[in-house]
């Protein structure tokens, strides 16, 4: 199977997290794989419409968005804004809370869209990529 082009949503007080799970995929024993086209580095600038126009190039070149919930992921403005930029885009979207994380509030998208949210599962992550 061919791997997929996945976007990862999150906030950027989870990257520690994020970075481990981009180390998982690039483990070749680890069943996990797809192209990250997310952001490796912070957008230098605060023009909104520049970050916006950056990050929309690397949705369109995705076909899964998978956003990675913590505990304060919901006050994300950002993360809201890819989630409706990645529908808009055709993305098939999946929510995944982050290791450790038992309960959390979900975004404003994640419930409005009554988007499911799983429990942190690495194996059922590769089962929800390769269906999306």
């Amino acid at each position: 199977m061919a791997k997929k082009r996945v976007f990862l949503s999150f906030d950027s007080d989870d990257l520690q997290q994020i970075r481990g799970l981009r180390l998982l995929a690039a483990n070749p024993n680890y069943d996990l794989e797809f192209y990250d086209e997310s952001l490796k580095e912070q957008i230098e600038s605060i023009q909104a419409e520049y970050i916006k126009r950056v990050i929309r190039g690397k949705i369109e070149r995705a076909s899964v968005t998978l956003c990675l919930v913590g505990q304060n992921t919901y006050k994300s403005y950002w993360v809201d804004w890819e989630l409706k930029e990645s529908e808009e885009q055709g993305n098939s979207i999946i929510a995944m809370a982050l290791k450790g994380i038992e309960s959390a509030t979900f975004s404003k998208y994640l419930n409005d869209k009554n988007v499911t949210v799983y429990k942190w599962d690495p194996s059922y992550l590769i089962t929800l990529i390769n269906k999306a």
